[in-house]
């Protein structure tokens, strides 16, 4: 949801970053490289409780996630080898968070697997809408909005981590934020196919 309504606020930031890592000579597939590896460290950097560090470099990993595209934008470099790498390794990031905090709350196992299947669902009827559906956007396929989108994905985490004694709850409440998600794109995608006449 933030990611579609609010990127109009913050384009200004990404369009200055894109610029300045463009002069550095820098290709976007490295900046996405960059955001894995940053995202990753955020998670190990959790383990061993430095949670304010992680946090900070949670959201560098997001922000270079978000920047790599508009480089590729104004490079036009948009590839499709791109887009791969870019939606495969924000699930990494995802997923190396989820099994970091199952080993440090072990007690928190069965709600972290129920948000990690959330998410399985979510991208399952993401990817494939977007494969389906026309695209009319920026992005290399049409991209579904929904209540949670990367964005309210960092902000849980990041909740998730200053909360951490309350981590099965919280999980809990992502997994259902995120199933309602998919419920959410599941119905909206099949009207759109069915209007379309592709149903």
């Amino acid at each position: 949801m933030l990611d579609t309504r609010c990127r109009k606020y913050v384009d200004k930031y990404f369009d200055k970053t894109s610029e300045y890592l463009i002069n550095l000579r820098l290709k976007p597939t490295q900046v996405t490289v960059i955001a894995l590896v940053t995202g990753i460290f955020a998670s190990i950097v959790y383990y061993f409780d430095n949670i304010v560090i992680a946090i900070l470099l949670l959201w560098v990993s997001g922000f270079l996630d978000a920047v790599d595209g508009t480089m590729a934008r104004k490079m036009k470099a948009i590839t499709k080898t791109g887009t791969l790498l870019d939606i495969c390794f924000d699930r990494v990031v995802e997923l190396v968070f989820i099994i970091v905090f199952a080993l440090k709350h072990q007690d928190s196992t069965f709600a972290l697997l129920c948000l990690t299947s959330a998410i399985v669902l979510s991208m399952s009827v993401f990817l494939t809408s977007g494969m389906l559906m026309e695209n009319k956007g920026k992005k290399s396929f049409h991209y579904q909005a929904g209540l949670m989108e990367r964005t309210e994905g960092f902000i849980m985490f990041t909740i998730m981590m200053i909360l951490n004694s309350f981590m099965r709850i919280m999980a809990f409440i992502y997994a259902g934020l995120v199933l309602f998600t998919a419920m959410q794109r599941l119905i909206d995608a099949t009207r759109a196919l069915s209007i379309g006449g592709n149903l």
